[in-house]
């Protein structure tokens, strides 16, 4: 078994410690769990590990945001991995933050990355992880609050829910989407 797991960012100092790089961040944490380093490839960041005998290749596309789907693809298509082992990890407006949910399946809910996905991997019939970065912002300031740091108190919870985010793509690697939904999804 084979499995593609997919952080969400945008490429750049700019960008390192946003709410819109929670991917990124949480595909680290797992690369640095596995003591596995990222090499510069064909439209993203590439690792490989392997969790309980599982192959795990990681991904943080360099194709920015709006072009996801561009590394999601070719990857999935360059690996041979069926598109429900692959899991997308994604900074979610709609969830408070903190909220981690596992979905086998959604909307983009306007997110441009998943968008991007939705229609270069076949629709919307991908696993997903979805971190909570809530909505706190004024009307019309989405851009500034996606693209913004974490506040102080995000950012002093932060280490605590990207280990349980690895935590939950582990256990979709190891136990399968519903079990880790069934699990995790509180």
């Amino acid at each position: 078994m084979k499995y593609l797991i997919v952080g969400l960012g945008n490429i750049g100092p700019e960008y390192a410690d946003t709410r819109h790089n929670i991917g990124f961040m949480i595909a680290d944490e797992l690369a640095k769990k596995a003591a596995a380093g990222f090499s510069n490839l064909r439209y993203g960041y590439y690792t490989e590990t392997s969790i309980k005998g599982r192959k795990v290749h990681v991904i943080k596309p360099t194709t920015y945001m709006n072009l996801s789907g561009k590394a999601v693809n070719y990857w999935m298509h360059e690996l041979k991995i069926p598109i429900e082992n692959v899991l997308v990890i994604v900074d979610d407006l709609a969830i408070p933050f903190g909220s981690l949910r596992l979905k086998p399946r959604g909307s983009s809910a306007g997110h441009n990355g998943l968008k991007s996905i939705e229609a270069l991997c076949g629709g919307q019939n991908y696993p997903r992880l979805r971190f909570g970065i809530g909505d706190n912002y004024p009307k019309g300031r989405q851009v500034d609050y996606v693209l913004g740091a974490f506040d102080p108190e995000e950012q002093a919870e932060l280490p605590a829910l990207i280990a349980k985010s690895v935590e939950m793509v582990e256990s979709f690697v190891t136990a399968g989407l519903e079990l880790t939904m069934t699990r995790f999804n509180k």
